[in-house]
């Protein structure tokens, strides 16, 4: 059994040069090294869980870790989908200066290169034996970023995000190989996954193209095995567990209904909420291991989802899965745009007699604080290009301590925003600008940036001086014919943007 960690408070241990090239001053000496694990959920609703007011999905796992931990009502993704969002967590830099920016562009997946670092890198130099189990979209098979390459010693899952889209899909990858599985049938044919499944009697799928479903392979389950494999495997040394769980996105199917089968609910609600409590189930599995395994109080564990709401699974006709379920982020926005809702995720932290039980924090921060936490955790040098920092003082119940973003960046599609305090600025893709008071309106439908110019000048030069050109995504406001002409400036032509969104 390993020897739980001593925490002592008020100690330097280290100092690192941040991208301000000042120190960190940690607070914390660490005796032995953590286990770690993330578990990020593809678009999981901000109000999907129980611990963030959902009353009719049970989420009880979740749950527990909210009631032994730190919940977070002021945790932000990395974007509003979810390739950028994954680079950024991986990165520790926001999505100006990521790597990935996009899920694609004009049919092309850009992948992480050599040149980067991650997480898993600083991990794997500490030590950690590292595991991904689940989506990872930030490289293909044929592309330098496979996740073997990015610092992972053990992958099982998908790397292309379309690929994810298939719930029984016709093979997953274990490290570079393809592992098939003939009894899912046609299933991953695009008209057949994409269509809705049906289910019997007693609630149980009949996916469409599988002859025999007793025996179809669901990949969360065949995926949320193997990490607990992974786990066991490695109890005797350190280990960094990512879980990058793909339910509850679509397409839509879950092998049965469970608890919601007898209710008077649409079968398309049934479907979201029995994936989101089959997620919650696997949680409470690797719980139960870490404890069997005498590894609970030497786990840090985060949980977050990788971007904001989602609108979920309602046919034609019937009542929004976020009207039904009262899912939604309480402010503005949803996954894909660019207002607050579509950043602003439900987060949690647990370390058992580290973390003190029962907290809530509006302490803000973004999924690029999670490569200096870890840094400042085990004591590894922060790189030279980083956005982030610690939120380990908040984890330690050390608020006093804590850094404070002065504020937070996004860019998508050629449009940017910042969060500023209570401040939010949007800046569309003609480059007009608008500013929005977030306490007082989180609707973000009232222009004030006529009203107090000193706030909108500042967001603007935030703007202005945190993106840096990238060779692949055009910049905010930046025409087709400049981006062309860019792009040539470079010597990069057509032939090295392949059309790769379905390459598997």
């Amino acid at each position: 059994m390993k020897i739980a960690i001593l925490v002592v408070l008020g100690c330097l241990f280290f100092a690192c040069a941040s991208k301000s090239g000042n120190p960190q001053e940690s607070g914390v000496t660490i005796v032995e090294k953590p286990n770690i694990v993330f578990i990020l959920v593809d678009d999981l609703g901000y109000g999907d869980i129980g611990c963030f007011g959902q009353e009719k999905i049970q989420t009880p796992y979740i749950d527990r870790l909210a009631r032994e931990g730190i919940q977070f009502t002021q945790a932000y993704a990395g974007s509003a989908v979810c390739a950028p969002c994954r680079s950024t967590l991986m990165q520790g830099v926001h999505s100006g200066h990521a790597r990935v920016r996009g899920n694609m562009i004009n049919g092309y997946r850009e992948s992480l290169r050599e040149s980067d670092y991650t997480v898993a890198m600083m991990l794997q130099e500490a030590g950690y034996k590292t595991g991904l189990f689940g989506k990872w979209g930030l490289g293909l098979h044929n592309q330098y970023g496979i996740p073997n390459k990015m610092g992972f010693h053990e992958f099982f899952g998908y790397l292309n995000q379309r690929h994810a889209h298939c719930h029984y899909p016709e093979f997953l990858y274990h490290n570079e190989e393809r592992v098939y599985y003939p009894e899912n049938g046609k299933h991953h044919m695009i008209e057949n996954y994409r269509s809705e499944q049906p289910y019997d009697e007693k609630g149980v799928c009949q996916p469409l193209g599988i002859e025999d479903p007793s025996k179809a392979k669901y990949a969360f389950d065949v995926y949320c095995q193997k990490s607990l494999e992974f786990v066991r495997n490695n109890k005797e040394n350190p280990f960094f567990l990512y879980l990058a769980y793909t339910p509850p996105h679509g397409s839509y199917i879950a092998p049965e209904l469970g608890i919601y089968t007898n209710e008077e609910w649409s079968q398309s609600h049934k479907v979201y909420a029995a994936m989101i409590t089959r997620v919650d189930t696997e949680i409470g599995k690797l719980m139960q291991l870490l404890e069997e395994l005498n590894l609970d109080e030497n786990t840090l564990v985060f949980f977050a989802s990788d971007n904001g709401n989602t609108g979920g699974n309602a046919r034609e006709g019937e009542i929004p899965t976020s009207a039904f379920f009262n899912n939604e982020s309480p402010r503005a926005g949803m996954k894909g745009d660019i207002r607050d809702g579509a950043f602003h995720v439900p987060a949690v932290a647990r370390w058992t007699n580290h973390i003190s039980p029962s907290q809530e924090s509006d302490h803000i921060w973004a999924m690029w604080d999670f490569l200096p936490t870890v840094a400042e955790l085990i004591g590894a040098a922060l790189p030279d290009e980083m956005d982030g920092i610690s939120i380990l003082p908040t984890l330690m119940g050390e608020s006093e301590k804590q850094k404070k973003h002065d504020f937070l960046y996004w860019e998508y599609q050629e449009e940017q925003a910042v969060r500023m305090a209570n401040w939010y600025g949007y800046k569309n893709i003609k480059g007009e600008l608008e500013i929005y008071d977030l306490e007082k309106n989180s609707a973000q439908d009232t222009d004030l940036s006529a009203e107090y110019p000193d706030i909108a000048k500042k967001i603007d030069e935030i703007m202005i001086r945190e993106h840096t050109p990238s060779d692949v995504w055009p910049s905010p406001g930046e025409s087709e014919d400049a981006f062309k002409q860019r792009m040539a400036q470079l010597g990069i032509t057509a032939q090295e943007r392949p059309l790769n969104v379905a390459d598997f």
